[in-house]
């Protein structure tokens, strides 16, 4: 065994584990049609280490929409926005320092 392979890690995995941020998973943004061209923003991926209500009292009032937390039975807690505000939520989560722009994902339309 040569001493260059002394430093290199097991596989992938280990990697991931040891540098920082990277646990924490994806942020899932989605949009959701409802009546007509009504819209609900959801937010499903946060860490719940951090106030969800108070990242929901902020967006609402930056980005003028109403708000709430759902309890989803698979995803968890869910954050939901009334309107289009998925660019403002990537943009406010990285700005933030919530999670890294390569884990947050928008999905539709």
């Amino acid at each position: 065994m040569s001493i260059a392979n002394l430093n290199k890690p097991k596989n992938a995995f280990e990697q991931l584990e040891e540098e920082e941020g990277t646990k924490q998973g994806f942020c899932h943004i989605r949009i959701q049609q409802r009546t007509g061209r009504k819209t609900i923003t959801t937010v499903q991926g946060v860490d719940p280490a951090y106030d969800l209500k108070k990242i929901v009292r902020y967006l609402k009032k930056e980005y003028n929409c109403n708000g709430t937390i759902v309890e989803h039975p698979e995803y968890g807690e869910v954050i939901q926005l009334t309107g289009d505000q998925r660019q403002h939520i990537k943009d406010f989560l990285c700005k933030v320092g919530i999670v890294k722009e390569e884990n947050c994902k928008i999905h539709g339309f």
